[in-house]
């Protein structure tokens, strides 16, 4: 780089200032295009090249696929129009920044490094999802559904390429992040699209009953994943994204909206995405499976690659290629951003740009070890389940507070670096009903409400017995 260049882009770097500590100014709020651009490019993603065949995978009928889709995806759009949304624009602070009032400094720090670290991880599917296209030129192996490691020098080249690309432009702040799905979106539900019709013709559907039938009444799930019921279906597409509404991450992007009602542009991420997408990319992988090389997968009780680049590339060719890269590109873009967010706020002093490209460079890694996106339905649960009892402590304070008799933002009110209730609230709620997950075998997205509702009902009684007891000393 010239010695030119080199002082513009740290120029650039110095000016990058994303609000991380003060609430987002009046000139720098963003009209509902803005979200809706970013949501339908986020959630219309890489991942949905995943998500969709791992339905089938697990077994799900027509009627709980559609139907419960269709609740859940709901139920989701509503928690970020009012919590997520609705909290955003009255407080406009970050995740981290509010969190840090009420629990201090020390206490958020781990939660800051768990979100950060769980968003990386989140950030590497992405990566792992476009490294699958980049690579078919290069006539890459494929990871297959079962695999955890990296399985060649071709695939860790590719990866480190792609990730390194995503990084710097998540690293450019969130006009860029925005931007950025504001452009490609419109691609990438097309891709979409255009691979569900072209699968339907694939699979000689000419009717809704043949369309039907694709999924049927069901079927035994594929060895190495668990049966989806209706129920399974509607809580676990309710809470996939549990972290970002009912745990807040999303006031770090809803802090520039105008208004609350900018929430509802989640609904575009969530029925051209986590609706159209998931059942388009599951069409892809009922041609997938009917191929001589899926069958003799099944023949040996083994479960079929569900690898997007060459599902995609089969269906539309080299536009397939581009859609499942840039697809991963602007679901990772916003995730790294948030992940760098969270890095800030343990390293204060630090600039936004260095720590998303730090942020950037966990999920690189992350994405060289495909079991995060070939296992992503687990993952997805166990970080929802993790982050999202977080955000009832903001939502019960935001809600609640005044009526029981709490202080709103303790640990800055009081100088506190470590709110006990908040740590109780959360440790209690999470180990509780993360044991009856583990010892009961209960499916974890079922449990991750009762955490969230149980984590912010503690936090107020304990806050209300912690302050009683403060003030009485």
């Amino acid at each position: 780089m010239q010695p030119n260049k080199l002082e513009e882009f740290e120029e650039h770097v110095e000016h990058v200032d994303e609000f991380e500590k003060e609430p987002v100014p009046s000139s720098h709020l963003k009209d509902w295009r803005s979200f809706l651009g970013m949501y339908a490019g986020e959630h219309a993603a890489g991942t949905e090249f995943v998500i969709g065949p791992l339905f089938l995978t697990a077994g799900v009928s027509a009627f709980d696929l559609i139907v419960g889709l269709l609740i859940g995806n709901f139920l989701a759009v509503l928690s970020w129009r009012f919590l997520t949304a609705e909290i955003a624009v009255k407080k406009r602070l970050t995740l981290y920044y509010q969190l840090e009032k009420i629990c201090g400094k020390r206490l958020v720090t781990f939660y800051n490094l768990a979100n950060g670290v769980l968003f990386c991880f989140l950030a590497g599917a992405m990566v792992t999802v476009s490294a699958t296209a980049v690579g078919i030129p290069f006539d890459m192996e494929m990871p297959q559904l079962t695999d955890t490691m990296p399985n060649g020098l071709t695939w860790v080249i590719v990866v480190l390429v792609v990730g390194a690309v995503i990084s710097i432009i998540a690293a450019r702040g969130y006009d860029s992040v925005s931007r950025a799905a504001n452009w490609m979106s419109p691609l990438i539900v097309l891709a979409f699209l255009a691979c569900g019709f072209v699968a339907l013709g694939q699979l000689g559907v000419s009717s809704f009953s043949e369309f039907w039938n694709i999924w049927g009444s069901g079927s035994e799930p594929f060895p190495g994943q668990i049966k989806y019921t209706f129920w399974h279906v509607v809580i676990w597409s309710w809470f996939c994204n549990a972290a970002m509404h009912i745990g807040m991450s999303d006031l770090s992007v809803f802090r520039y909206a105008r208004n609350a009602s900018a929430g509802w542009t989640t609904a575009a991420g969530m029925y051209v995405g986590h609706y159209i997408a998931w059942i388009a990319a599951a069409l892809l992988y009922a041609v997938y499976l009917r191929s001589p090389e899926a069958q003799e997968f099944l023949a040996n009780g083994q479960a079929p690659s569900v690898a997007p680049g060459p599902l995609a590339y089969n269906a539309i060719g080299i536009f397939g290629i581009l859609a499942v890269v840039i697809a991963g590109w602007t679901t990772a873009n916003p995730t790294i951003y948030r992940a760098g967010l969270a890095f800030q706020a343990i390293f204060p002093k630090s600039s936004t740009f260095w720590m998303t490209l730090l942020a950037g460079g966990v999920a690189t890694v992350a994405g060289l070890f495909p079991a995060f996106a070939m296992k992503l339905l687990d993952f997805v649960a166990v970080y929802g389940f993790v982050l999202a009892p977080m955000g009832a402590v903001i939502v019960f304070e935001y809600f609640f507070a005044d009526r029981m008799g709490v202080m709103q933002n303790f640990a800055e009110r009081t100088g506190s670096s470590f709110n006990v209730a908040v740590f109780l609230a959360w440790a209690i709620s999470f180990g509780v009903f993360y044991y009856i997950s583990a010892s009961q075998g209960v499916f974890l997205s079922f449990l991750t409400l009762p955490a969230w509702l149980s984590c912010g009902v503690l936090y107020l009684l304990f806050s209300r017995y912690q302050q009683k007891a403060t003030a009485a000393a």
